[in-house]
């Protein structure tokens, strides 16, 4: 029971170092080549990969909220505004990528802090 989390380009990379350090699979949208990419076929590429999107950017809440009134599958969002600590993101995140499966956020939204 584990999911892996794909990192939006904007997040702060103490995040992602902090969650591998913790043992939390984490793939950034740069490592994978797709910098710049409009944020619907981030998405999809989530979904693509089986992972979980990770943002502090409201335009995913809004492509999320979006795509499920439409019925368009996702992988789901965690969204956390940025004002929120680097700390309390790791920890809320390694929460949620330990004690979830992939079924559990699919085609859903989690705020975080808790």
């Amino acid at each position: 029971m584990a999911i892996a989390l794909y990192m939006d380009e904007h997040i702060h990379r103490a995040i992602t170092i902090g969650l591998r350090l913790r043992g939390v699979d984490v793939l950034t949208v740069q490592e994978d080549g797709l910098t710049a990419t409009p944020d619907p076929l981030i998405l999809d590429r989530a979904l693509e990969l089986n992972r979980v999107m990770f943002s502090q950017d409201q335009d995913f809440l809004i492509e999320a909220h979006h795509r499920q009134n439409a019925g368009i599958p996702f992988a789901g969002v965690i969204y956390a505004r940025q004002l929120v600590a680097v700390g309390d993101c790791i920890r809320d995140l390694e929460i949620i990528a330990k004690a979830s499966d992939l079924e559990d956020l699919a085609n859903r939204v989690e705020y975080i802090p808790f």
